[in-house]
């Protein structure tokens, strides 16, 4: 398997969109970030992720082979095998390196979330619990970082929300990427975008920084969703998708400032360019 073709099947460059999940539920779980290895748990969340990468177009090969034949299994380039190892072996890697980083809770959320992504790959995703299913998902990402924590691990609950609230609907428009979606679809998550800003501006205490990206969040995802609800052709909604994968990041550093988190939150911010420009490169659908 080539790099860049194992690239494209881990969706590579949508990885950044990750590590602000587990620092979200760290930050709203304890007294800013701890740096000891309890930092591992977002490498961990970008493993877990990778392989539900890997293992979604593993599940999809025959449906790909229809809609998007240039992708690495049906063309050829990556054996069917060799990508359900992948995703096998970073399933394995990052529940390994959660337990490593925080021990027998961080393990267990670890391998819940695991469960969950092999059972939307391979059993829910086409069914109508598909979207619920990734939205638990994401918000089990947020848990895995509130459960190394150490204390109020309950206060991660809101973020976990406002992660799975906007991933529900990013997940629910996704579906019309080929051959295009519905008005009501694409209303429906612009609602679940609106919700999400409003639960994140919410959490925590509310400062003006935490503001303001939640709003910048909500223009950004909600105005390119808007446009597939007037027209809510294959391109729009691929448009909308993208830009719903790319708002992950102001939402979580929204998260991460409205817990005083402020430094962590502008950090994230700056993978937001890094995010775009290697989009271009690697698509993150």
């Amino acid at each position: 398997m080539r790099a860049r073709d194992a690239a494209i099947l881990v969706r590579l460059p949508a990885a950044l969109s990750v590590p602000g999940d587990a620092l979200a539920g760290m930050s709203a779980s304890a007294a800013g970030i701890v740096p000891d290895r309890r930092l591992a748990i977002p490498a961990a969340s970008v493993l877990l992720y990778w392989a539900g990468m890997a293992l979604n177009d593993f599940a999809d090969r025959d449906l790909d082979r229809l809609e998007r034949p240039e992708r690495p299994i049906p063309s050829g380039r990556v054996h069917p095998g060799e990508a359900l190892a992948l995703a096998a072996g970073l399933s394995v890697a990052g529940v390994a390196t959660a337990a490593w980083a925080g021990g027998r809770p961080a393990a267990g959320a670890a391998l819940a979330l695991a469960s969950t992504v092999w059972a939307y790959d391979l059993v829910l995703k086409n069914g109508p619990a598909g979207p619920a299913a990734m939205a638990t998902a994401r918000a089990l990402d947020v848990v895995l970082g509130s459960a190394v924590a150490g204390t109020g691990r309950s206060a991660g609950a809101w973020p976990a929300v406002a992660v799975g609230l906007h991933t529900a609907g990013v997940t629910l428009l996704s579906r019309g990427e080929v051959h295009g979606s519905d008005p009501v679809r694409a209303g429906t998550a612009t609602a679940a975008t609106l919700l999400a800003a409003v639960t994140a501006a919410s959490i925590g205490r509310s400062r003006p920084l935490a503001l303001g990206l939640a709003s910048v969040y909500a223009a950004a995802v909600a105005r390119a969703q808007l446009a597939a609800v007037r027209s809510p052709d294959a391109r729009t909604v691929r448009t909308a998708t993208g830009a719903g994968i790319r708002g992950l990041v102001p939402l979580q550093a929204a998260l991460l400032a409205g817990q005083g988190a402020s430094r962590t939150a502008a950090g994230l911010l700056a993978l937001g360019p890094v995010l775009r420009a290697a989009s271009r490169k690697v698509s993150p659908t």
